[in-house]
């Protein structure tokens, strides 16, 4: 880590091919960098200034005309003195004025170099600097909602929060060990001390318990297209993709393996899957592709079944148990053809649409997005999409119940804080911050607690 956070790096911070690049530069270094090739006076420039001029080499060559934004600091994204070069999106170009810029002493970056420099500096925790990946690879009006609300510090507010109540806790246990010498002297009421414990558990669990919503909201809600051979599978994954994805046809067996593509509806990203029909068969290509449906099953969060007849009550009862922690919907499949309506539980949500002629598709994509029952990302509720995070909410959970445990057992002090240290450090690997020491106990101990004034 301090090798990479020494000197200062370079690199460009967009893709080749448009009408303008950006070269970006940080460091110690970056404003008597840029100074030796660029025409215009930048180093008694304020921060957060542009200044147009020339890049030269140092023979008097003109590379580019450019704009040279100076941000100084710790006003920057890194928290250092930065320099970005906006130049025309020549490849040539851009490439000419980095090259340049290396030569001068600015070394190329390496990757994520720069947002680890901001994490270093205090700019961003390690979640927030996470974020900054999820940002770039948003594709959708969800997964950049996700992205903002953790780079904005959501996550890392509610963790910092609970954080403090248990460093609260740490210290009255603490203070109770240094008058050990008093026996009867508790700091640290037991059962307030228990309630808080457990009020705090259950907010990590459901931090935890999020992870599963927040995955398929960053990752895409997987849907898995299941029914009989026929009925028109394929048909409707076409219909809801807008194009002709999957083969169709009037032979049963025409799929015999899981076909997959994304789209987007509402502003979040699906993965409808096209299964193979489910019937008894003898064909054994088809069998393997009946399992992949039902493995399809398994992993999907939604389960569109389609139907265009009246099932079996043991279809029903089948189809049932195997979505029994899915969202289930029914699809009753050409309605242009039937005329009546067949006849389900009422537990079970239907609507009658013909994915041939297009008609019920969009009253069906709102069905399903607003059946879905995801968390809304305009409230404060904070969403975990990251495994890392999730783990070591668990972790955390895990060890605060030890401290639960203990608090009813009526454990020593000692060994009840040692117990919420560990709880405290789970929490911090989550945002990178440092561990728990003495001394952050003990100021906590004199900036909340009057003792003897």
């Amino acid at each position: 880590m301090s090798l990479l956070h020494d000197g200062t790096i370079s690199a460009l911070s967009t893709p080749i091919g448009g009408a303008i690049a950006v070269i970006r530069m940080s460091g110690p270094e970056a404003l008597s960098i840029a100074q030796q090739v660029f025409t215009g006076k930048i180093m008694v420039a304020q921060g957060g200034t542009f200044h147009y001029g020339e890049i030269r080499t140092q023979e008097g060559e003109t590379i580019d005309d450019v704009i040279v934004s100076v941000f100084r600091a710790p006003h920057s994204y890194t928290g250092e003195d930065s320099v970005e070069i906006s130049c025309h999106g020549s490849r040539y170009v851009a490439q000419r004025i980095l090259m340049l810029l290396q030569s001068q002493g600015a070394r190329q970056a390496g990757p994520g170099e720069f947002t680890r420099r901001a994490y270093l500096n205090g700019k961003l925790d390690l979640s927030q600097a996470e974020a900054v990946a999820d940002l770039i690879a948003s594709t959708n009006k969800m997964q950049h909602q996700l992205a903002i609300s953790q780079l904005k510090g959501g996550f890392s507010k509610e963790l910092g929060s609970l954080r403090d109540r248990l460093l609260k806790m740490t210290s009255l246990l603490e203070l109770e060990l240094d008058f050990s010498d008093h026996e009867d002297l508790e700091f640290a009421d037991r059962p307030a001390l228990g309630q808080l414990a457990e009020e705090i558990d259950q907010r990590i669990v459901s931090l935890a318990k999020s992870f599963e919503a927040g995955k398929v909201m960053k990752s895409g809600v997987p849907v898995a297209i299941v029914g009989k051979t026929n009925v028109g599978k394929s048909t409707l994954l076409n219909a809801l993709l807008g194009e002709e994805r999957a083969i169709v046809s009037d032979i049963d067996g025409t799929t015999r393996d899981t076909i997959e593509d994304t789209t987007t509806i509402g502003g979040i990203l699906f993965r409808f899957i096209d299964t193979a029909g489910l019937r008894k068969t003898s064909d054994k290509i088809e069998n393997i592709g009946i399992a992949r449906t039902l493995e399809a099953m398994r992993k999907a969060f939604v389960v569109l079944w389609v139907i265009d007849s009246q099932p079996t009550d043991e279809e029903i009862s089948r189809m049932q148990a195997l979505a029994a922690d899915k969202h289930l919907f029914v699809i009753v499949n050409k309605s242009d053809l039937h005329h009546h309506s067949p006849i389900l539980p009422v537990s079970l949500q239907r609507i009658e649409i013909s994915a041939k002629q297009g008609t019920g598709i969009s009253e069906l994509e709102s069905l399903i997005l607003h059946g879905l029952d995801l968390p809304c990302m305009s409230s404060t509720d904070v969403i975990v999409t990251n495994a890392r995070h999730q783990a070591d909410l668990m972790k955390a959970h895990a060890d605060l119940a030890r401290v639960i445990t203990g608090i009813s057992s009526n454990l020593s002090s000692d060994l009840l804080a040692e117990d919420l240290r560990l709880v405290i450090d789970d929490l911090a690997d989550i945002t990178g911050q440092k561990r728990i020491t003495p001394q952050e106990t003990l100021n906590n101990i004199f900036s909340h607690f009057c003792i003897g004034k």
